[in-house]
């Protein structure tokens, strides 16, 4: 059996983040990966500031830890387009979420993820930071202006 196509390993990742397992998730990055989001976006100010991730061990901190305690229920991703060239998957992605202070959340998202040996290696994550921004500052009733 050949090795598993990128754009496949990408959406099983998905699933696997969703567990929360620390020990599933790990499995899935390089020991050294990086996970790069635009600097000031309202998840990272929402836990430490911090947009860089370095090594595994803090993305799956990130991923089983932070990221459920600011998205705290009705989760939801919803893959718009994923695109694959080589090692290199771009997934196109609009998250749905309840935040911690009980207002709704609804972002798109650019994912650019590269593969090294079927693990991911780097993650650069896009997505419209303002808007995120409003979604934390709205009450759980209103919907930020523009969206």
């Amino acid at each position: 059996m050949g090795a598993v196509p990128s754009k496949q390993v990408i959406m099983d990742a998905w699933r696997v983040f969703a567990t929360r397992d620390p020990g599933r998730v790990g499995a899935l990055f390089t020991p050294d990966a990086e996970w790069l989001a635009p600097p000031g976006n309202a998840t990272a100010l929402a836990l430490d500031g911090t947009h860089h991730l370095i090594g595994r061990d803090r993305i799956v901190r990130f991923l089983t830890e932070e990221f459920p305690a600011v998205f705290v229920d009705d989760v939801s991703v919803t893959f718009t387009g994923v695109h694959a060239d080589g090692d290199t998957v771009v997934a196109e992605a609009r998250l749905r979420a309840t935040l911690a202070h009980g207002g709704h959340y609804d972002n798109e998202y650019c994912f650019v993820f590269e593969l090294e040996s079927g693990l991911v290696r780097r993650v650069r994550e896009y997505m419209d930071t303002q808007r995120g921004a409003a979604w934390f500052r709205a009450p759980a009733t209103a919907e930020p202006a523009g969206g």
